[in-house]
């Protein structure tokens, strides 16, 4: 008589348009690892699309719930605690055997505390831990995290090195957009496609992820970029959709500045372009990745601003990923007051116009990227949960034991 094949349970919880996109390729990844291995695999939590088109079981859409601030986050209090209830509800009638948490701080530390409270015995994997190592290394949820967690999948270095030094136990994978830039499309497959002529300036706009970004960047950044347009006007503009909702916004301001702008996919906006005008985040790695230099800019209210800097004493060194994995300034960034349509017209002639500090740029990029690590870090991910799952007795997740580090 055969075996019956192995069942397992992975829940994964992640939030915003960035954890959707790396939460779908360890979908993914981990789909195939069932496969290879013959298991009968079932993954369900909080994501987005991308995620659910992996094959991922949706409790709660949370792609379009994210906000930088104090101010910005009050009106997905309440969302945000829907969803939460409706997860804690979920894992007391189904435990699953693995728990991942992606990013998404506050309400991923919720549900590890949850989880530690009531299923201690189920392990729990933080992947793409947030970037406390960075703007606040000695915060009471970094302490948190690493005692919430059973294993840390790093992406960064300096990452790992943090975590580690607080005990927790750490594994370096390397950064998950290594491999989504690998079926990145050439710089001239992309410029032909959307039908960029030999000569002409093609500039991406990336104003939002978020919708707080809406507000306050987009009408920054289209107004520089009306500059541009007076000054060169040969130059288009291409604006890559980060969720669906943003298109009426986007369009509108299209109009209103007058720009010679198109929406276009995502991947053929990055690749094409000579220079890249972008929000701070993830799609700053992407961009990098693809070789096309970048100013980057940064605002949030004028309240949360005043707080982080009066009560918080909020100071980082550098904002864009890509200038923190290296610790020095790749590409200019704007932040708050400094981030003005005169401004960033400034820095982005000044890359346009000097071959010189567009060349050291890249020259930068190849250096940052090899402390990305190598391609196949969604796989890594997928192995190392899959090591927990292995360790795991019995299905019944009451009685299993798996052992937890000390606290």
């Amino acid at each position: 008589m055969s075996q019956s094949r192995r069942q397992a349970r992975v829940f994964i919880a992640t939030g915003e348009v960035s954890g959707d996109l790396q939460g779908s390729m360890l979908v993914a990844a981990l789909h195939q690892q069932a496969r290879d291995r013959g298991w009968d695999l079932h993954i369900w939590g909080l994501g987005g699309d991308r995620m659910e088109q992996a094959g991922m079981e949706l409790l709660g859409n949370t792609s379009g719930i994210g906000s930088v601030g104090l101010w910005e986050s009050l009106p997905y209090v309440l969302p945000t605690l829907r969803h939460q209830r409706r997860v804690k509800n979920h894992l007391r009638q189904q435990p699953p055997d693995v728990v991942v948490l992606v990013d998404y701080l506050g309400p991923n530390l919720g549900i590890g505390q949850f989880l530690d409270r009531r299923f201690p015995h189920i392990p729990v994997v933080y992947y793409i831990a947030p970037q406390l190592w960075v703007w606040s290394p000695s915060s009471k949820p970094a302490k948190q995290l690493a005692s919430l967690a059973d294993e840390i999948l790093a992406i960064f270095p300096a990452e790992a090195k943090f975590f580690r030094e607080l005990g927790a136990c750490v594994r370096w994978v390397g950064h998950p957009l290594l491999d989504r830039c690998d079926a990145m499309p050439s710089r001239q497959q992309a410029r032909q496609r959307l039908g960029i002529t030999e000569g002409q300036t093609a500039i991406t706009l990336v104003p939002a992820s978020r919708r707080q970004e809406i507000r306050y960047l987009l009408p920054t950044m289209f107004a520089a970029a009306q500059r541009l347009q007076a000054q060169q006007p040969q130059v288009q503009f291409w604006i890559p959709l980060s969720h669906p909702t943003y298109r009426q916004p986007i369009e509108t301001a299209i109009e209103k500045y007058q720009l010679n702008a198109r929406i276009a996919s995502r991947q053929d906006a990055i690749a094409a372009a000579d220079l890249a005008i972008t929000k701070s985040g993830t799609v700053n790695l992407e961009i990098a990745l693809a070789n096309v230099p970048q100013v980057v800019i940064y605002r949030v209210s004028s309240v949360t601003a005043w707080i982080a800097k009066h009560i918080l004493h909020f100071s980082i060194p550098y904002m864009s990923p890509t200038n923190l994995v290296e610790m020095k300034p790749i590409v200019p960034e704007l932040l708050q007051d400094e981030a003005t349509p005169e401004n960033i017209t400034q820095q982005a002639n000044r890359i346009l116009q000097n071959p010189a500090r567009y060349q050291q740029i890249l020259q930068d990029y190849a250096q940052m990227r090899q402390a990305l690590g190598n391609p196949g870090v969604p796989q890594r991910a997928a192995k190392a949960i899959f090591h927990h799952l292995e360790n795991i007795d019995s299905p019944n997740k009451q009685e299993a034991a798996w052992p937890r580090k000390p606290k």
